[in-house]
């Protein structure tokens, strides 16, 4: 594992997959910090094509990357107006190649869902040191991912605050971030379990019968955390929890029944690992995605994140519980295909992104999220897929499966406001 050079070294060439979402976001106010240390390679955007050029005019990185190629010709235009040096790529091919490229030493991967499974291999595969923040990627192709890890030699490091908390309370070699399979015997070294937090979102203390009612923005207003719409969304549901339950066992090479969920409401503990001499490790922080980036980015240093301290005067109420998994049903579905492996997790996955989108362009309501992702589990035989190709064939079966459901949703609407 390459160790990152100091402030006076040689600055550390980084690619940021996503860079106007909110983790592409964090991860440019830290390197805001840090001039000397890293340069910008390569920026890259799905649609927001007027924020990548506003983060190009401030970091004039050799190459940009706009997935959607209808607004490639108006954002190359703005480039040439505004003289900037920046050389921009389109869709994935141009994704792969910023991932992939030698000049790269860091590449941050932050693509919401599966859209970033692709890019983030082609890092793996290049060998880079590689931030994980696209969970999906472990969640869809974990042993694939793996045995590239594994294969190339890159280092993968988590970005998930909750993965990235137990990493920290972990001995660096209990992990299993660069097995080549899942043989659930990371946790062997005096290691009894992993408890995994979550706050139990928006919707922690909401009356069951409400949740029908439930609107976008009303899922989005997480308590603590900032977050994009999509994520948002998941953690309401806790379907967030039970998908980095899913990685968390290809990460740190363990079953899912060495991994509890507790709900803490105050996100202040991001995670936690219990010993078998009754000793519990925790990893504390404000509830701010920019610790975790800067861990990232310069492990195994430090550096500085722009979090403040916490106000240990102020912290006398930190509380724990079970999860509700009646409220929660989204962690027994992501606990089962953890379990089961395969094909499992994948349609819980491709299900979950297109039941979310529904909701959010308010086509569904917020409790037929799950339903439709329970319905495509059940529809779609269990198997094992063996390659990348098999693997985004499932994908694209969950993903036609529950987008019948979402459109059946809105004939029963339709048909319900249609004149008698």
């Amino acid at each position: 594992m390459n160790v990152l050079t100091t402030e006076s070294g040689d600055s550390q060439a980084i690619t940021i997959l996503g860079s106007t979402g909110s983790i592409g976001q964090s991860t440019l106010e830290v390197l805001a910090k840090h001039p000397k240390r890293f340069s910008i390679f390569a920026l890259t955007a799905n649609t927001r094509a007027d924020l990548l050029l506003e983060q190009c005019e401030k970091w004039q990185p050799k190459y940009a990357v706009i997935n959607d190629s209808e607004q490639a010709a108006s954002l190359a235009s703005a480039f040439k107006q505004k003289a900037l040096p920046t050389q921009l790529l389109v869709g994935a091919e141009g994704l792969d190649a910023v991932a992939s490229e030698s000049e790269v030493d860091v590449v941050m991967a932050a693509i919401v869902g599966a859209a970033g499974l692709q890019s983030t291999l082609s890092a793996v595969n290049a060998g880079k040191k590689v931030l994980l923040a696209n969970k999906e990627a472990l969640v869809m192709a974990g042993a694939l991912f793996m045995q590239a890890v594994a294969r190339s030699g890159a280092v993968l490091l988590p970005i998930d605050s909750e993965h990235n908390a137990i990493f920290q309370c972990m001995p660096a070699s209990a992990s299993g971030l660069g097995s080549e399979s899942n043989s659930g015997n990371g946790l062997e070294q005096g290691i009894r379990k992993i408890l995994l937090t979550g706050s139990g979102g928006p919707f922690r203390r909401l009356a069951l019968e409400a949740f029908a009612d439930v609107t976008p923005d009303q899922a989005c207003a997480h308590p603590n955390w900032s977050m994009g719409r999509k994520i948002s969304v998941d953690s309401a549901t806790m379907m967030n929890k039970g998908l980095e339950l899913i990685e968390a066992c290809w990460l740190f090479d363990c079953k899912p029944d060495a991994i509890e969920i507790v709900v803490h409401p105050q996100s202040v503990i991001h995670s936690m690992v219990e010993y078998v001499d009754g000793s519990v490790l925790a990893q504390l922080g404000h509830p701010d995605m920019r610790t975790p980036i800067a861990h990232a980015l310069a492990w195994p240093e430090r550096i500085a994140s722009g979090v403040e301290s916490l106000n240990w005067s102020q912290m006398n109420g930190l509380t724990f519980e079970e999860p509700d998994f009646q409220r929660f049903p989204a962690l027994i579905m992501a606990r089962q295909a953890a379990e089961l492996g395969g094909s499992a997790p994948i349609v819980l996955n491709a299900a979950n992104e297109i039941a979310v989108a529904a909701f959010l362009q308010e086509r569904i309501p917020f409790t037929a999220i799950t339903a439709i992702v329970a319905d495509c589990i059940e529809k779609i035989p269990f198997e094992e897929p063996m390659s990348l190709e098999a693997i985004q064939a499932i994908d694209s079966q969950a993903r036609d499966i529950a987008e019948t459901a979402c459109q059946a949703f809105d004939d029963l609407v339709n048909n319900a406001s249609a004149p008698q």
